[in-house]
Formats: C-alpha cells, structure tokens, sequence
C-alpha cells in the first residue's frame, strides 16, 4: 500500500464517522479523537499526489523552526504566507491598527467579496510593513512563544535556555537506545503568550537497525489542509536528522488527537479522494551540509513530483 493512502483512508473515515462539532472558529468541523497513520520513508517522500503541496512552503517553515525564530518576517522574505492571519489578526486588534474594521476577517472575506478586497489591502500593507519596517516587525511580526522558541530557546524555572533540539541529535548520536529521544513544544506556562497554542505537540525518535524513526503526537489537526504539511514537514525533519547522525531513515508514525475536516471542505476533500494515486517523489539533500543548522532552502529539494493540481480551500484562524 502506498504511503498516501494512510491518509486519505483517514479522510474517508472522518467523513463516514466522524462528529459534527462546534469549534473556536465558528465554521465547525467533522471530527474523531485518536488516530494513528504510519509511513515508510523507504518508500519515497510522504508528499501527497493527490493534490500539489508546496514543498518549499514546508521546507521554509521548517526551517524557521529548526532556527528558533517566531517572526513571520523570515517567512516573507521567502514567500511563505502560512503563518500570516495570526500575526495580522495581532496588528488589527491593537491600538495602532486605524484602518477598516477587520473584526472575524476570516469568515467575513470568505462570504463577502467587497470585504475580501478591503482585507487583501490591508494584508498587503501589512506584509509591506513586515518586509520593510524594523520597529512595526519586531512589534506585530512575533507570534509569541511557539515552535522555534520551544525547540530551541525552552526557558527553565532556573533561568537557563535548554536548546531541545541539539540535544535530541546528541543524544541519537551518542545514546541512540534511549526512551528520552523527545523534543516537547507545549509549554502550559507559555501558552497564553503563543498566537497558536501548538498542534504538534510533542515528537519521539527511535533507533533501529539503523535508520531513524519519529512519532509526533498532534493535540489537533485541520486534515485537509494541516495534516498533508505536518506529514512532510515531519518526514523531512526526520530525514534532516537522520543524515546528521549518519543513520538511514525509517518510519514517521503521526498520532492524532483531534482529527478533524472543517465543515467547509467537505467538498475539496471529496474532489480529492476521487482521484488516483501517483508515484510519490524523491527528497535530494545537499551532502555537503553535515549539520541541520546548516541547511537552507537551496539544500533541500524533490524529483520526480508529479501530482494532480491544488485544490484550493479557505483557512479558519
């Protein structure tokens, strides 16, 4: 069975049983609690074929994890707009925001036309600002404590910075046995501060024969368009750490918690579950790069990626 069918057997099982929910949104979802897909990432790189994911956007934010940076302006200068609505929301909210009235900008763009025009101006001034503005990005471009800041820069009650994630890779290299091969992103102190508490919660890593495996355990998942770039970025993750350490890679195993398709798309994934498989491609890194940290959007890219095109489908913030 291919790698991709775990997860669109998950789609299929969300829609046919799923639970319709309430959610801090107010779009609503189908959901299920506890799910478990695994992926062989001897099999070719779990980048979904059945509809186009931008490996790049993957790859950038990745990155910007792996640097411990929590400002989006990293991620605009690469064209990556994943993580804008949470930083923009911030602006509009504040004092210093006096433009049109953004109140549930999300829903209100994806129903009114006119408003939807009035918010792509006001993101693009922001964006604009973001780029070229020291002071406005250092203000409203952060979006608090999330990923990089856990994985990198984790503050103890001693005052100390504990970097998770070099340690995680010391001690694959050194003590590849071990039951504390993990790298945590919830920090319950810490929360209140995060525009988003995390989703991807907590990751494992376990050696073998060899090759490098990761389970992630994901408190929450948005299936149709979180889950296919959680996938990747965690398979390239593992593959980013396992040439590091000098080890093949194995599994990457995603534990879900809420799994769940919001109420509108249900038709996007029903397009996408009509379609067929195709051969999944092939991840190139650059060999001569030996440390992760090293590593940028040059030194990572695929052969052989041949997918059915995007479907498009509005984001709940």
């Amino acid at each position: 069975m291919m790698n991709e069918q775990a997860y669109l057997d998950l789609c299929q099982h969300v829609l046919n049983d799923g639970h319709d929910r309430h959610d801090r949104t107010g779009v609503g979802t189908r959901s299920i609690f506890g799910y478990q897909m695994r992926f062989d990432l001897q099999q070719g790189f779990p980048l979904l074929t059945t509809k186009r994911v931008p490996f790049k956007l993957i790859a950038s934010e990745l990155l910007w994890f792996i640097k411990g940076d929590t400002n989006i302006r990293y991620l605009l200068q690469h064209n990556n707009n994943i993580w804008n609505e949470w930083a923009f929301k911030n602006w509009v909210e504040s004092d210093e925001y006096n433009g049109p009235n953004m109140d549930n900008f999300g829903i209100r763009a994806q129903q009114d036309a006119n408003f939807n025009a009035v918010y792509q101006e006001q993101m693009a001034l922001f964006k604009q600002y973001i780029l070229e503005d020291d002071t406005f990005a250092e203000k409203f471009g952060h979006l608090g404590d999330v990923y990089g800041k856990q994985w990198r820069h984790w503050q103890s009650t001693q005052g100390e910075t504990i970097d998770q994630l070099k340690q995680v890779i010391h001690d694959i290299k050194t003590n590849p046995n071990s039951r504390r091969l993990i790298v945590s992103a919830w920090n319950p102190e810490d929360i209140p501060t995060m525009a988003l508490p995390p989703c991807h919660t907590l990751f494992q890593f376990y050696v073998e024969d060899g090759k490098l495996s990761c389970q992630l355990y994901q408190r929450s998942g948005d299936i149709f368009l979180g889950i296919p770039f959680n996938i990747a970025s965690y398979a390239l993750l593992t593959h980013l750490i396992a040439h590091e350490c000098g080890l093949d890679v194995g599994e990457f195993i995603h534990t879900l918690g809420d799994a769940h398709i919001y109420h509108n798309h249900f038709e996007q994934v029903n397009t996408q579950l009509e379609r067929h498989l195709v051969d999944p491609p092939k991840l190139q890194l650059n060999k001569d790069k030996t440390s992760i940290f090293d590593f940028d959007i040059h030194d990572l890219s695929l052969t052989g990626y041949d997918p059915h095109p995007s479907i498009k489908a509005p984001v709940a913030v």
